[in-house]
């Protein structure tokens, strides 16, 4: 069994499989739907396979796979445009050889909670992730979920320094799934491990292990400002150390997070010794 940096044995499959949903075509990666098919086929058959999850495809960009995928690959759609989309993605879906993974469904500004969960029945067995609101209709999204049996999406960043939430919202945010007994997704700003300080834009990040912990703190009943401290973690080795000791069930919580690369967030893991090296084995090259 290969061992962290800590000295600490790490299942680094059963920790992580499938935590790393292939976002390439999203910003900032931005990588051509023709290019992003092929490549995600190779991130599938390289060593770090196992914990990539399905492409994660706008639903407007089904129309675009019929010429590019030549082969059976898991999908996850999003829906930004809300329930309305879901229809012609189903059925764009339906002539593609492709299994949908789930419907990421953003919920418009003017739409009620009763009112958007009615609207998603349309997705019949297809899982979904309501991508949860910052504002008054949270509480009642999260209670729905876990009413309806969804799962919810949270959005941890973006193209502008409001849209990523502090340490204190996040953790309120995943104190509250995890209390509903409801899994979630992350998306967006998760681009390190650890939480950091981007260079080019001065934005705070958070980091996708330290939202692990914080899942994991959560669910062993930690307090909401034990979990602040988690999120506002920086120091590699200690984070490293914790996450070697997680409960791989924390991933019944913390489904998996959207990366536009996913070759960066595995050199991550390996350089914080929670990944052997070989998990660097036919990746993509650029």
């Amino acid at each position: 069994m290969d061992l962290g940096r800590s000295g600490a044995p790490v299942n680094t499959v059963s920790l992580f499989r499938g935590f790393l949903d292939d976002a390439a075509v999203f910003p900032p990666g931005l990588k051509p739907l023709a290019r992003a098919v092929p490549d995600h086929a190779t991130h599938l058959r390289a060593g770090y396979g196992e914990l990539v999850g399905p492409l994660v495809l706008a639903a407007p960009a089904l129309a675009e796979r019929v010429a590019a995928v030549s082969e059976p690959l898991d999908l996850a759609v999003t829906a930004p445009g809300g329930p309305a989309q879901l229809p012609d993605a189903l059925g764009r879906a339906a002539d593609l050889p492709v299994l949908l993974a789930g419907f990421e469904v953003a919920m418009p500004a003017e739409s009620s909670v009763p009112e958007f969960f009615r609207a998603l029945e349309v997705a019949g067995d297809v899982p979904v992730f309501v991508e949860v609101p910052r504002d008054s209709r949270r509480a009642e999204v999260i209670a729905t979920c876990a009413k309806t049996g969804h799962s919810a999406k949270f959005r941890t960043g973006g193209v502008q320094a409001s849209l990523y939430p502090d340490e204190a919202e996040l953790a309120a945010a995943v104190l509250a799934v995890v209390r509903a007994g409801v899994p979630f997704k992350a998306t967006a700003g998760l681009h390190r491990a650890l939480r950091n300080t981007d260079p080019s834009t001065g934005f705070e990040q958070h980091g996708f292990l330290n939202l692990l912990l914080a899942t994991a703190a959560a669910r062993s009943g930690s307090s909401e400002d034990e979990l602040v401290a988690l999120l506002a973690e920086r120091d590699g080795s200690r984070v490293a150390e914790r996450v070697s000791e997680v409960d791989p069930g924390a991933r019944e919580s913390f489904r998996s997070f959207g990366t536009c690369s996913i070759d960066e967030p595995v050199a991550e893991l390996v350089d914080l010794g929670l990944a052997p090296a070989s998990a660097l084995d036919g990746g993509v090259t650029a």
